[in-house]
């Protein structure tokens, strides 16, 4: 199975399915992907969410091109691929290549993501861009034309498991008057039960999820019960 929506197909469906849970497979079990896989998509999600860390932009180190494009191969669920590496633009083509639907990359890596989120949209995907909790939103204003997912980070990016920080609240409170409709806004770091209400609420409309899900036997249950309590934030009732 290879991607072949375009940028507009990507954003429509992920409008259609928001508020949505994204798992983070940072959290998955690596030694069983093809189990995992299938697991998350028992549970009905339309999307994963992929963090791809250089060791250089952050300290941590994960996967890259080869686990996208492994399960690129047994899914047609939206691919969320989010770029906390330097030199973004070197890289770009190659995940898209490899099956990401959405690239994004971080403000605070780039002197200007213009071109690299203008390349992304070239290459038929949807254009992230994110930024960390010290990075005032200000700073972003007038990129937003040129993005699809703006990406509130509410943890220092480059490792799961971390609290939530609610500065993340009131950035999510700022895009969503300054930015109208466009783009969607999503956020990751610390989103639990307790969490993902006050995201919704705040504007978020995708919400990467970890520990959360992976830490229980049943990704079914916390999806469920995220899916629910994210619905009830914005009064939609129903799975």
């Amino acid at each position: 199975m290879t991607h072949c929506r375009d940028r507009s197909e990507i954003l429509a469906q992920l409008r259609a399915a928001a508020p949505s849970v994204l798992p983070s497979l940072l959290s998955c079990d690596f030694s069983n992907l093809e189990r995992e896989l299938q697991q998350l998509q028992e549970a009905a999600v339309t999307s994963l969410h992929f963090d791809v860390m250089d060791g250089v932009f952050v300290p941590n180190f994960t996967y890259g091109m080869p686990v996208i494009a492994a399960l690129r191969d047994r899914t047609n669920l939206i691919f969320d691929v989010h770029l906390m590496i330097t030199e973004p633009a070197r890289h770009v083509k190659h995940f898209r290549d490899a099956g990401a639907d959405v690239i994004t990359i971080h403000a605070e890596a780039v002197n200007d993501p213009r071109p690299v989120l203008d390349e992304i949209r070239r290459l038929g995907a949807a254009a992230g861009l994110a930024i960390n909790p010290a990075t005032p939103v200000e700073t972003i204003e007038s990129i937003l034309p040129n993005c699809d997912v703006v990406l509130v980070m509410s943890v220092e990016a480059g490792f799961g498991g971390q609290a939530f920080n609610e500065v993340a609240l009131e950035k999510l409170k700022q895009l969503s008057m300054v930015s109208g409709s466009d783009p969607l806004l999503e956020v990751d770091g610390g989103i639990n039960v307790a969490t993902i209400g006050g995201c919704v609420e705040s504007g978020a409309q995708l919400l990467v999820v970890g520990s959360a899900i992976f830490s229980a036997e049943d990704y079914q249950v916390p999806i469920s019960e995220l899916r629910d309590v994210a619905k009830g934030a914005i009064g939609i009732s129903g799975n």
